[in-house]
This record gives C-alpha cells, structure tokens and sequence, in this order.
C-alpha cells in the first residue's frame, strides 16, 4: 500500500513547463503499466495535456498507489466516469505510497495548469503543503478516501471508516464468543487507519470475552505478513483476524495462514473468523471459498463518480451544505469549511456475495 524514490526538490519543478511536462510524461508512461492503460498513451496524453491544460481547465488525478487492485479498479472507473462527465483530464499519476511524492506531484499538476485536482491523499497532515500552494494558484482540489487533517478542499469523499472498524468487529463479535482477535491496523498517519482501528478497538470492549491483539502494519503486505507470522508462532490459538485493507492485506495474510496450516475453510470448527475491508473481486472469491468470511465494501466506483462530480462542480463555483443528498449518502463537516460526502459501504458475507450490484462484481 512499491515506493517511489526521495522527493523533488522545489527547485527541479520550478523550471519551464515543457520540463514539467517531459517529468509528468514519464511518470505517467510509468504508472500505466500496473493498471491497462498503455504507458504510451498515457504518456502522449500527459504531454499534449500540459500545453493545453490552462486554455481548456484541465482536472489532475493523484492516486496514492497501484499495488492494490482497489486503487487499480479506482482509477480504471475515473477514465470511464470523466468520458461521461465530459471532464478534461491529464494523465493519472502514482504517487507510490510517498507522501512527498505526492506533493511533488500535485505541485507539478499546478505547474502544468490543472484547474482542479482528485487526488488520494497519503498522509492526511503532509498533503496540507499541496493543498496550500493549490489554493494560492486557485486550483480547487477534491480529497477521495483520506480526509486532510488541514487544508482546503472542496469536498472529502470517503466512507464512514468508523463504521468500517464496528462493522468488523460486531461480525467477530457475534461469531468468536471467546479468545484472541488480531487487528492488522493500516498506516496511522492516514485519517482512515485511525478511524478503524479505534473503532474496531472500542467495539471489542463490548466482548468482554474477546481479547485484542494488534498489528501495525502501514498498509504493507510484506510488514503484516512478517508480523502475523511472529504472532500465530506466539499465539496458536487466535480466533479471528480483522485486515483493516484486504487489497494489501489479502493475500499476505492468508499465505501466512496457509503456511501454518492454520487457513481452515469456514464451516470448521478450527476456522480463524476474518473480516477485511476493500470489496474487491479477490475478497468475494475467498468469501465463496469460505476462507474468509466478510469484508466491507469499500466503493470505488462511487468514489470515482463523485470525486469527479465534485471537482466539476468546484470548477463550476458550486457549493453544498451538509445533509442527504441524491445518491444515498449524507454530506457532514468535519471541520469549519470542510465537508465530506460520506457514502455508504455495505458489509458483504456469503449470504450477499453474488449481489451484482456490488462493484467487485462488475469487474471483469
């Protein structure tokens, strides 16, 4: 939840745009290998973008990574949804998980003349630099996912996380009547790692039975499955395992499993209770196959549509007010100024797994 290199220096992007458009080509030529979009095309739309970006109100897109297949369907969405939209885009860029990547490249979608940015922000606190230098070039900014600790923007996008965590644990709760629960916690710089596992640690108060033990993992597969190991060597006789991101979670935690001889399909009675979060495909299928038993689904689809929808309306000199809206969601402030769209991610077990109107099921 791969790495980018250090950071630019302000001084390498303050050069002539035709510069800043060779970097964003590149990194975007780059980026385009982990999610179908031909790294040649992306490249020649980052280049012919950035001569036009200030005439026509271009719209930059920041993913934060492409290790997952939730960000890898994310962003296979926002090409469908800005054809739609009518909206003008420059080529997507990775930011590889680097917080100071991503303020390289969110000042350089300025540079190029983007009128308005979606991105995925890393570090809620970190991307305020972004956020500051946008709003004094005038460049709106559309926060999907991860809400900024501070900043401007014209909307957050995201699910309510709190929610993710209770639903997790109220599944475990209802299902382990006793014993250990590991929480694999995602990075705690990150609003919505916060949000969950405090969450899921406050819900398992209401199990007196259930004891909690956690891991710390960043949103690394490779750190979470290093740690899980340790702890199942320490700890035989966990009972449940909550994976606050099961596009990076996922498979780590389940080959770990497997290793041990401890991945027992549900329906036994030595089965280990796991609850993800995501809704990707894979999840679904390990649902089918009873190695997992629920994950909640994360809408990357919805946070496409309307990361795009509100930028669109930002460039357009919409605003909104708190409360419902049209598309079953409630519209909250987080803080004076700054309003989050919260929509809704339901919980998936077997019982609703095949439902086709969930996005993990509309991938081919």
């Amino acid at each position: 939840m791969a790495f980018a290199s250090g950071p630019f220096t302000a001084r390498r992007f303050t050069g002539t745009a035709a510069r800043a458009a060779r970097q964003a080509a590149a990194r975007a030529a780059g980026a385009a290998k982990g999610f179908g979009i031909a790294a040649a095309c992306a490249a020649a739309l980052a280049s012919s973008g950035a001569a036009g970006a200030a005439e026509s109100g271009k719209v930059g897109l920041g993913l934060p990574l492409l290790t997952s297949p939730f960000w890898q369907s994310y962003n296979n969405y926002l090409t469908v949804y800005a054809k739609e939209m009518g909206i003008d885009i420059l080529a997507p860029v990775n930011s590889n998980n680097d917080p100071a990547q991503q303020i390289t490249d969110m000042n350089n979608m300025v540079n190029l003349g983007a009128k308005g940015i979606v991105v995925g922000p890393i570090d809620s606190a970190a991307i305020s630099r972004a956020l500051t230098n946008a709003s004094q070039k005038d460049v709106k900014v559309v926060a999907v996912d991860v809400a900024p600790t501070q900043g401007q923007v014209a909307m957050v996008v995201r699910a309510d996380n709190h929610a993710y965590g209770e639903k997790a644990c109220r599944y475990i709760g209802e299902h382990v009547k006793s014993g250990k629960v590991v929480q694999i916690m995602g990075d705690l710089a990150s609003v919505n790692g916060r949000d969950r596992s405090e969450a899921f640690r406050a819900c398992l108060k209401s199990y007196p039975g259930l004891s909690l033990l956690e891991i710390p993992a960043g949103w690394k597969g490779d750190v979470a499955a290093s740690a899980l190991d340790s702890l199942l060597t320490a700890n035989p006789d966990v009972k449940a395992i909550y994976m606050q991101a099961g596009g990076v979670y996922l498979s780590p935690t389940l080959q770990t499993l497997r290793r041990k001889q401890l991945l027992v399909p549900a329906g036994d009675a030595k089965h280990i209770v796991i609850v993800s979060n995501d809704g990707i495909p894979q999840e679904f299928d390990a649902i089918r196959k009873g190695e997992i038993d629920a994950t909640v689904s994360q809408p990357a689809d919805l946070y496409a549509k309307y990361g795009l929808y509100y930028i669109k309306a930002a460039l357009e000199g919409k605003t909104f007010k708190p409360g419902k809206t049209d598309h079953d969601s409630t519209i909250i402030q987080l803080q004076p100024g700054i309003l989050e769209d919260q929509l809704p991610a339901p919980l998936v077990t077997k019982q609703n797994v095949d439902d086709k109107n969930l996005w993990g099921n509309t991938i081919k």
